[in-house]
């Protein structure tokens, strides 16, 4: 777990060190144990390093082998590396470290590009060959590291973080009509290849990059997400795809433990974390530590699940550690947040998991941590309306979009509406080949895009502000590819995640699982009041965000005027996501 950064120029211009330089050094948080640059006359690759896999320096990147003529930056885990090597050495080939990333190198020169297809990890990478002048970027299958990209005059450049390119200069800082629809409609969710910048965009998961000498690009996507199932799959009985279900996860939670530090975990209290700690335990992990944030009630709501998180704990006999964060010092450190994210995210969990993140990477490098259950397994409100349904795209519009085309005209500035290009793309996923089921198509959805860039993004984020290496069993594809087998029907079942859960129930104790699902309350952010509301109104009143020009000031006035009425269906604030947005815009364009 790393964050690399990259120049490569197609029109016989030197690249430029100094700008390579700045992009490792806006990426230091996620790699704080090493730093290296390599500049030769047309490419130049930085690296900084978190170590968690051969911690001397032989693993330290860029990494180059003169004999293969290849070079390597990386950033993320493969956890298959020992049986990969093993293969490699079989062919002849030999080693001089004992991490992950010389066998990219090797197993590149192996197979060709095609050796993604044999990583199980996570992992963004830029390989280049020496004698060609070629270079492949690439993005694990379900966007779990990030890569972006930014299109410079005779060149391109490409870095872990969207600040970090903005750090190396001659961006086109300008908004995205498109990111901004998408943005302000889909959840604050901006999927591939846009941003919410014109100049920056973003690698899509499971993607390869060939770049050329000449500047000549293309993608190539060797990965996708298929719901076909035969007869096999549709008569196989909820109790065998249980025991098909727990092997696998025992398999994903096993693959996550491969480190050459110890691996702790996140453990909020809910079904999916306490899942993967009783696994963790259950393969024996020794001085196991955990971990749990929880905020101050208000109105009635509980803003923790500390009780819950106790018993896991206690049962499975684990180090805990519970972090509890007042109101006051989560406002105190919601501008540092901001300043952590690659692109605004309004989710509540956003400054807790930023907190917790800082906590734990006091006592550990390494986590393992339960998102992506409720996408891959089906535990959102708005699956079982859509079971049987004629209108998919108009019933997952009405459960998931912020706003319609409707409502968007009377929110951006005539410059900035367009077409509704939310509806478009929601419905060009939806229909896609391979999902027949209207859950599965929302299921589907939800997996390769709306997780990627929400709850998988914000995890990358908060952890990496401290270097600290999140897993996520829950995205193992081979675990993935097979709830996309699993009829929606045992999915829905016991209020969403039925199978799940009945897996669960063999692992952990059951008044963890047979509950209301639970959800953390951040007052400020849930209500916009205090000082979060002063803030979002000075942004929004700034001269920046006047010249600007994105929003209707009527609209504008109509939110402040009220804060706590202007609800999306997913329960969040229209304001806070005007705010948070033009907060990140001038955090991060200063």
């Amino acid at each position: 777990m790393c964050g690399l950064a990259g120049e490569i120029r197609f029109d016989g211009r030197a690249v430029d060190p100094g700008a390579i330089a700045r992009m490792n050094d806006r990426q230091s948080a996620r790699g704080p144990d090493g730093q290296g640059l390599l500049v030769f006359d047309r490419l130049g690759v930085g690296h900084r390093r978190l170590k968690i896999m051969d911690l001397s320096d032989a693993a330290q990147q860029p990494m180059v082998d003169p004999m293969l003529g290849l070079g390597v930056v990386f950033n993320g885990a493969i956890y298959n590396h020992h049986e990969l090597r093993e293969d490699l050495v079989a062919r002849g080939y030999k080693f001089h470290s004992s991490g992950d990333t010389e066998v990219l190198i090797k197993a590149y020169h192996a197979w060709g590009p095609g050796f993604v297809r044999r990583l199980q990890g996570m992992f963004a990478f830029a390989i280049w060959e020496r004698d060609s002048g070629k270079v492949l970027l690439g993005r694990d299958r379900l966007g779990i590291k990030p890569l972006y990209l930014a299109p410079v005059p005779g060149g391109l450049r490409f870095a872990s973080t969207l600040p970090a390119l903005l750090a190396a200069g001659d961006v086109d800082s300008g908004i995205d009509a498109i990111g901004l629809h998408h943005y302000l409609s889909l959840h604050a969710i901006v999927p591939p290849p846009h941003t919410l910048l014109r100049g920056v965009r973003k690698l899509a998961p499971g993607t390869l990059l060939h770049v050329e000498p000449d500047g000549q690009q293309r993608e190539e996507r060797y990965w996708s997400l298929s719901f076909e199932r035969d007869a096999t799959d549709e008569q196989r009985s909820f109790e065998d795809w249980q025991e098909l279900l727990l092997d696998s996860l025992r398999t994903a939670v096993k693959r996550r433990l491969v480190a050459d530090v110890p691996v702790g975990a996140l453990l909020s209290g809910g079904v999916d974390s306490s899942l993967i700690v009783g696994l963790m335990a259950e393969q024996g992990v020794r001085d196991l530590r955990t971990y749990n944030v929880g905020f101050e009630d208000v109105g009635g709501e509980i803003g923790n699940e500390f009780q819950y998180a106790d018993i896991v704990a206690s049962h499975f006999g684990t180090a805990h550690e519970r972090l509890f964060v007042p109101e006051a010092e989560l406002l105190d450190r919601l501008p540092a947040a901001i300043e952590a994210m690659s692109e605004p995210m309004v989710s509540h969990d956003c400054i807790g998991f930023y907190l917790l993140s800082e906590a734990v990477a006091r006592h550990s490098k390494v986590v393992q941590s339960g998102q992506g259950a409720d996408e891959v397994f089906g535990g959102y409100h708005w699956y079982p309306k859509l079971a049987g349904s004629q209108r998919v795209v108009d019933d997952y519009a009405t459960a998931f979009l912020d706003r319609d085309q409707t409502e968007m005209r009377g929110v951006l500035q005539d410059p900035w509406l367009g077409e509704d290009h939310t509806r478009a793309f929601i419905s060009e996923r939806l229909h896609a080949p391979g999902a027949r089921d209207p859950v599965d198509q929302a299921l589907r959805l939800d997996t390769t895009v709306m997780l990627v860039d929400d709850p998988v993004k914000r995890v990358d984020n908060m952890t990496m502000a401290f270097g600290l290496e999140a897993r996520v069993p829950f995205l193992d594809h081979e675990l993935v590819e097979l709830a996309a087998r699993i009829p929606a029907r045992h999915k829905l079942a016991d209020g969403g995640k039925g199978v799940l859960k009945a897996v669960a129930r063999r692992i952990v104790p059951r008044e963890v699982i047979d509950r209301p699902k639970g959800y953390f309350p951040v007052p400020a952010l849930k209500h916009l009041q205090g000082r979060v509301l002063e803030m979002v109104k000075d942004a929004l009143h700034s001269r920046a965000a006047r010249e600007r020009g994105l929003f209707r000031e009527g609209y504008v006035k109509t939110l402040l005027a009220a804060p706590g009425e202007h609800i999306t269906p997913l329960r969040g604030s229209k304001l806070w996501q005007l705010g948070l947005l033009e907060l990140w815009l001038q955090t991060h364009l200063r």
